[in-house]
Order: C-alpha cells, then structure tokens, then sequence
C-alpha cells in the first residue's frame, strides 16, 4: 500500500473513522514505557505525576495517574487531527494551540450544530452526483473524496463573520470550484448548469473561460451570524497557485479603502491542492509578502485539500518534505493536519483556525487529509498509475454515508430526516436544471469578481468615448514642483546629495522645465490633490533604482525617521503609497494586480527593478494582465514601469522585451481603422492593453494622468528610460503640460525638415531614447533638411492616423524603422506591417 499512498501520513487519518484501537494503544504505550525512553516501565502506569504547567490536560486536576495522562494525550494528538506547532517561537501561540486541542471535551458539538453539518454535507455530495448524473461526460474537477472542504469553508466564514469579518476574498483550484460557487458562495444553481450547455452564446465581450475558472461577487446575509457578508471568489487560470497573490492584492486594497488597518473587517481564504502547494514557488513568495508593513493582510486561512496525488504524480515524487505544508513552518504558521472522512474534527480545526487568525492576525494552514474518488478529472483513468490506492478508495465508504450513519445511530437524527433532507436538494437541483434550459445566453458579467459601482452605466459600458485635456494649471504645476524639492518636515537632516538634488529641482520649476522625475512628480501630485490614491511597488522604488526619484526621504541622524513629501501636498490629498518590495517579481506583481481590481479611482504602479526581471513574474503578465478582459470581463488600470535600453550593462539589464509585449497586442497589423474624431480613445477601448515607450518627460506625466482621465481602465506598459533620466534634452517645458495638451501618440518632425518637406529624403520613425542618439548623428552630418525623425510614442494601439499624416507630409522621403535593438527583437516586427498597411504598401519600409 505503501507504493501508492502517502508514506508520511498514518494509516489511521487516511482511512480509519472510529476511535483508538486498543491495540495500538498498547503498542505504543509499550514504546513509551518498556522502551525505556523515559526511564518508566510498566510498573509505573498507575503512578500519579503533578502536572507542568504548561499543559491543559488535566482541566482542574493537577496530577493524574500515568496511564491517563497519556490516553488523554492520546486523545489530544493520536486522533484524526495532528497539529504542528511547536517550531512556533511565541510561547503565548503555542499555549492558545495546546489550551484549544488539550482541554477534555473540546469536541463536543450541539445537536443544531451536528444537524447542520449533516445538511452541508449532503449538499457538498449531492451537488456532485447530480453533476454527474446530468453531465457525465463533462470535466467538472468534482470534490468526490473531500466533500467536507464545503462545512469546513463555511465554518470559516460563519466564525469569521462572528468576529466581526464582513468581507471574504477567496481564491481556489479548479478542484471542487463549482460547488464552492454554488454552496459557499451561494451562485445561482442554473447559472453554473447553463455553463454546461455547449449552444450558449456569450453576449458580453469576453470569450469566457471554462467555467471552473470563473470567479463571483456576492453580498447575502450569514444565516449562522445573521450578519452581512460579501463573498468573492476570484477568477483565475489553470497556472496552479497563481491567483494567491492576486488575492492578497485584493485582499490589502478592499482594507485599505474602508479603513482596516488590522484585518478585522476584510479577509481572505486560500485554498490549495496539495502537490501545487509543494510545487510551486509563488506559494513561497506570497507567505513572504504574510507579514511586510504594505503587503500584510493580517492572517489567511489556507485550506489544502490533500488527496496525496498530483495528477498522476505519487508524493514521494512531489516533494521532497514529510508533508505537502511544511512550506508554511516558514512564517510561523500553525499547521492543522485533519482526517476529512471525519467531519466533526474538520469543523473544529476551522473553527480554531478561523479563531487564531481573529486573534493572532496571523496565516494559519488547515491540511484537508482525503482522497481523489475519480482520476484528475472525470474522463481520467487512475488505475493506470494507482491501482492499489484506486482498489482501496472504491471499497471507501463515501464520508456523508459515515457521518450520517453515526448520527443516525447517536439518535441525533432520523433515517427519516436524513433521506427528506437529501430529497429536499434533489428537489432545489432538479427545479434548478429546468431553469436552466431557458437560459439562452451566457452573460459573462455575472461572473465578475470586482465590480465597480457607478463606475461604468448599467449595462457595463463607459459613460463617455472621451478623454479630457490631460494639462494642469501653471499654478498647480508651480505648487507640486515646489513640494518636490523640499522637505516639508521640520529639524529633518537629509543627505547632502539629496539636498543638491532637491535644489536642481528648484532650479528647475524656476526655468519652467521638468525632467523625467519631475514629471512623474507632477502626474502623481496632481493625482493625488484630484483625491486618487497612488501606489508604487517594487523592488527599491522608494530611492529609485537609479537614484532618480527620492520619494522617500530618510533622516540622517535619527534611525527610521522618514518623510514623504508627496502626502505634504494638501489637506484633501488622497494618501500616497510607496514601498519598495520584497525581491519577488512574480508575487508582488501578481499583489498590486490583485490591489488595480478593486478600484477604478486609484493608479497602481508596478516598477521592475530593470526591464529584464519581468520575465519572472511572465505567468501574471500572460495569463492575467494580457487576457484578463478577453477572459473575464474584467478591466484593470494597473502600469507597468519597465526600465528599457540597451546601454552597454549585458545581456540582463539591457531589454524589456518589448517584442513580447508587442505580440501580444489584439489589434491587426493588415486592417486600417476608420479615421474618425475619436479614433485616438477608440482604439484604447478596442485594445487589450497600451505600450508606449515615452521619449519626454512631458508626454510620461501626460499618459500617467490619461490612465486615470479615461472612462474605462486598460493596462498599460510603459518602457522607461536609464540614460534619459539625466539627459540634458530629455527635458519638456510646462508649456507642454498645460490645460489643453494632451499625451502625443506620435510627436512629428519639428525641425529644418519640416519647412521644406518635399525636399526631405528620408523619413525615420523610432521610439524612445534612440531618438536623441539620431538628432545627434544629423546634426553632426549636416543632415537636417534631408532626414525627418518621427517619434512613435505610443506603439499599440498603432498610431495610423498619425503615422498616415507623417508619411503624406514627407511624401517623396523613403521610409525608414530605426532602432537600437536586435532585428528580431524590439519593435521592427510590429511596427513594419503596420506602417506599410497605412500607406498601403505603396513604398518599402526599411
């Protein structure tokens, strides 16, 4: 049995429900005793030993015989539920732990508690079998083998909203998702049938995506607490574990909006396969986010549903751990171990569960020991790779027989009862399907995870194609850029370096120009005095990896002193968020998109360190930023600051890949778009997300303030400049920031080129800092009435419009692509069909 089963788990929490074997009792008692360990033997059993006090054994006794000291311990630790604890190095945690599993008769149950858990479990079984009575050649991931997942989640929420929680984010595998949905969540039954129907069309934008993946929003009352509570669940992709961040971004913004500073009000619930929760590395990283100041969430309850099988993997070849939650021990997380054939201790380690994380605002794992009743999913064949677990698990009495036949024979109910209630569900299930046959079209915006009230019009559309001037007021550019270079909190030493800085700026804001700082001090002060909040997140963005920013000033003198100008702005502001994060790309990005969902009226900023790191954090990037409105509906405003160029520092801190994000643009390269008035907004809708690479500091305040302006949220990749920060050209005047300007998708020839355009030779298109390395060179060649330099600032959605005028202007140049990069990487590709289709291939492009 050995070969198939989980090695580490004792045999009596895989398979045994009843209590302990008298045998076994004796054996172990004999290794304790006649072993010698202890120095006891056998003649000391009847012995009486005071009792530490640190153990809770006894109840108001303090000594007991040998032998009842360890049955009670017996009871305590060697039943269906095994508690780890004791590497927690909090001496008042591990006495709460002991107090909650050591205390005699801590189980103990009330026949209104042992009669609803009776009714949970008949819902959590017969969901399943209905599914696949109806639909038994459908993948539905179904929960058979651990259907006390269901009382154990809601007996985390009814604790939670006990202790005053009122709002649950959840994020979960496709395993056991559609009954989560349907008796947690409480979704409407005919709504996930209908997704079984292959004839729905789907009326909103969005392809969809397989219903185990979709997420939900609902508000209802707790019938146990019979208080409000919202539940969502968020979408996610087949990338196991992916969504855990997501979650706690989720999770830390919906706190931070309504003023939760503890977690009292707002948390979230993971849940887990065993072998991803091993296996995969963000599963790390985001318990690392469990505990910083700006990513805490104050405690998640992690639910592993263990069926001590991946797939077809066994886990003596998952992990190289004892137990699939020993990734958990790493933050000081207790970690309750539970027999799910026994439902009784699954709901009491949820109910402490849910009280550690009430009480101690930390992450607590609950490991769900079960088993997988069909193969990976219901199509597959187990015993191809498990034959001896698959025998014994079709001999295994399915836990909802067990448990009500305890009860029946505690007398706690009748077979009567107990059959009326499982037809009382057949009954809901079966009026449910009939509904069902009515839906004609699928809405995939019942499936939101995120609302957003009163941000769009009812039926989910922008209130406005437009975008308004995107300027500020000379005044208001005057204020912000004095805050900028000032410290405006008394008896502050800052560094002598900072103080030049800050007098450059000065400097700066007197001549009327900004760099690239500047700039990005401008758009986000003045965001912030419109009352939107502002998040920036990443690694070392505080300083700025290049030393540009400084937006966190740090005291010389006094140790942790800091100072944000940016929260000095006006009494009104909305606050400022900065935070450098941990060294994780693929967590905290995964975090602030999760933070981007839950309000359309705050920019949320994710910087890499250098363009080249986002590859680590690519499964965020192409499973939710890319698609996530194709998939689900769903819109995101969350910016990516990606530090791009190739400037001599080796091949990892050199690109950002724009090819990648180029390629995964929606818009087509060959199909020219109406050349209407609201062309410009039109394709922003119409896209899956904009990338620009800014040449100006000016045109960077102007998209970041745009990201807001718009009605309606797209991502936005923006490839940020090295040597631009301190380029003496690379600055802009506040006359291209003022009330009427707009961000420039492309900015034309300005120059001597553009007083006698039919004598121009060669118009070149770039993006981003090679045009300054260009002007150089024409410069230095005498060149400037023969070449025109047009800068595409906005690479998709593709500029047609403009480029056309740009190309008509300089009707007799050739035209030509410049750029630093490689020729199969970069632009080249993207841009060239696209320019070609707006001259409609009536000249090369070089």
């Amino acid at each position: 049995m050995d070969a198939d089963l989980d090695s580490y788990v004792p045999t009596d929490i895989i398979t045994s429900s009843d209590k302990l074997d008298l045998a076994v009792f004796k054996e172990r008692l004999r290794v304790l005793t006649v072993g010698g360990f202890y120095g006891l033997n056998e003649s000391d059993l009847d012995k009486v030993f005071r009792l530490p006090t640190t153990t809770f054994i006894g109840a108001s006794e303090t000594a007991l015989p040998l032998k009842e000291i360890i049955s009670r311990l017996e009871m305590s630790y060697c039943q269906h539920i095994g508690v780890e604890f004791m590497f927690i190095n909090d001496l008042d945690q591990c006495q709460w732990i002991r107090q909650k599993f050591e205390t005699p008769g801590v189980m103990q149950f009330t026949l209104e508690e042992k009669r609803t858990l009776l009714a949970r479990m008949i819902r959590s079984t017969r969901f399943e079998e209905f599914l696949q009575k109806k639909w038994s050649a459908e993948k539905r991931f179904g929960l058979e083998g651990c259907e006390s997942l269901i009382p154990a989640l809601k007996t985390i929420i009814d604790k939670s909203s006990e202790n005053g929680v009122e709002n649950i984010i959840m994020g979960m595998p496709h395993r056991g998702r559609l009954n989560v949905l349907a008796n947690v969540i409480r979704k409407e039954l005919e709504q996930i049938f209908c997704q079984f129907d292959s004839k729905l069309e789907a009326a909103d934008e969005g392809s969809g995506d397989v219903k185990y993946h979709l997420g939900m929003y609902h508000r209802r009352i707790n019938r146990v607490t019979d208080r409000n509570i919202t539940l969502s669940l968020m979408a996610n992709p087949s990338h196991l574990e992916a969504v855990d961040p997501v979650v706690q971004g989720k999770t830390k913004a919906e706190q931070f909006y309504c003023g939760d500073n503890d977690g009292n009000r707002v948390m979230s619930i993971l849940i887990h396969g065993d072998a991803a929760f091993a296996g995969q590395g963000i599963v790390y990283e985001t318990f690392h986010l469990s505990d910083l100041p700006s990513y805490t969430t104050h405690g998640t309850v992690h639910v592993v549903a263990n069926n001590q099988i991946g797939f077809t993997t066994d886990p003596r070849m998952a992990r190289s751990s004892p137990y699939p939650t020993d990734v958990a021990r790493v933050v000081n997380a207790p970690i309750f171990h539970v027999n799910a054939d026994d439902p009784e201790a699954v709901i009491y380690v949820c109910k402490v569960a849910a009280e550690w994380r009430a009480t101690f605002h930390k992450d607590v794992v609950v490991d769900l020991v079960s088993y997988r009743r069909m193969g990976h999913n219901e199509m597959d064949e187990p015993m191809f790779t498990q034959p001896l677990m698959y025998k014994q698990i079709k001999k295994q009495k399915p836990v909802l027989h067990k448990y009500a036949e305890k009860l029946i024979a505690e007398g706690a109910v009748s077979r009567q009862e107990y059959e009326e209630e499982i037809a009382k569900y057949d009954k809901i299930c079966e009026e449910a399907y009939a509904r069902s046959k009515d839906e004609k079209i699928l809405h995939i915006k019942h499936w939101l995870d995120s609302p957003w009230p009163g941000f769009f019009t009812l039926d989910g559309q922008p209130k406005t194609l437009s975008c308004p001037s995107t300027g500020l007021t000379e005044e208001n550019l005057n204020h912000i850029g004095q805050m900028a270079s000032s410290v405006p909190v008394e008896d502050f030493t800052i560094h002598g370096g900072l103080s030049r800085i800050l007098k450059s700026r000065g400097q700066m804001v007197q001549n009327r120009t900004v760099d690239w700082a500047l700039g990005e001090y401008m758009a986000f002060g003045s965001l912030l005095q419109e009352g939107i909040h502002i998040r920036l997140s990443g690694q070392d963005v505080e300083r700025g990896t290049f030393s540009h920013r400084h937006h966190v000033l740090h005291d010389q003198n006094v140790d942790k002193r800091i100072c944000i100008p940016m929260n000095h702005l006006s009494p009104d502001q909305a606050p400022y968020t900065v935070c450098n994060s941990s060294l994780s790309e693929y967590g905290v990005l995964g975090f602030e998109l999760g933070f981007a969902m839950a309000s359309p009226n705050a920019l949320i900023l994710w910087e890499a360190q250098f363009g080249d790191f986002h590859n680590t954090a690519q499964c965020i990037i192409d499973q939710f930023i890319c698609p996530g409105q194709a998939k689900w509906v769903r819109q995101n405003g969350i910016v990516l600051l990606l530090p791009h160029g190739m400037e001599g520092m080796g091949p990892e801190h050199s690109s950002a890949r724009p090819e990648r994000f180029l390629q995964m643009c929606n818009d087509d390269p060959d199909v020219m778009p109406s050349l209407t008035d609201d062309i410009a907004v039109r394709q922003l809708y119409d896209c899956n997300w904009i990338v620009v690479n800014c040449s100006c500091p000016g045109n960077y305040f102007h998209v970041l303030r745009r990201q807001i302006l718009l009605p309606f949220r797209k991502p936005l990749i923006v490839f940020t400049p090295k040597s631009l920060l301190r380029h003496p050209e690379a600055r802009s005047s506040f006359d291209e920031m003022l009330p009427g300007t707009h961000f420039q998708r492309l900015i034309p020839e300005r120059g001597s080129a553009s007083e006698r355009p039919e004598e121009v030779k060669r118009l070149i298109f770039c993006t981003g800092k090679v045009y300054y390395e260009l002007t150089k060179e024409r410069k230095n060649r005498g060149m400037e009435g023969d070449v025109a330099i047009a800068r595409i600032e906005q690479l998709s959605p593709f500029p047609f419009d403009q480029v056309k005028a740009e190309s008509e202007r300089f009707a007799n140049a050739d035209l030509v692509w410049c750029q630093e990069e490689h020729k199969n990487q970069g632009y080249y590709d993207y841009v060239k069909p696209r320019i070609r289709t707006t001259i409609q291939r009536a000249k090369p492009v070089w």
